[in-house]
């Protein structure tokens, strides 16, 4: 499922319009409506604050199939991300990704897989 389509199940399961999500995030009323028609992509943080208007973790908004992902236990602290340094970094990661065009961000996630299986390849 496109990310359009599942913006549109959360929003139609919460009872909301696409009124209510623009006023809940800010955003126009016919941009909304774009995404949900699979004629834009929203950027990370606009995914962030429909994730904050649906109440739904952001995981949820990207999943594919039918059944949601299990959710994650994000109350364990010792996790990667969640405080202190690691959590500054993975900030600055996702503000630099979210400032990136399609194409670029396609090209570095692109580049940090074939280094990832290169990297596994060796002995």
């Amino acid at each position: 499922m496109i990310v359009g389509e599942r913006l549109r199940v959360l929003r139609e399961a919460k009872k909301l319009s696409q009124g209510d999500v623009e006023k809940r995030t800010g955003l126009l009323r016919c941009y909304v409506s774009r995404v949900e028609n699979g004629h834009t992509v929203p950027s990370i943080e606009t995914l962030e604050k429909m994730a904050r208007a649906f109440e739904v973790p952001m995981y949820q908004m990207m999943y594919d199939g039918d059944k949601p992902p299990q959710a994650r236990n994000d109350t364990n602290d010792t996790a990667w991300g969640n405080s202190g340094k690691d959590a500054r970094y993975l900030h600055k990661i996702c503000h630099s990704l979210s400032g990136m065009s399609g194409g670029d961000r396609n090209l570095l996630m692109g580049l940090a897989e074939k280094m990832t299986k290169r990297k596994k390849s060796r002995p």
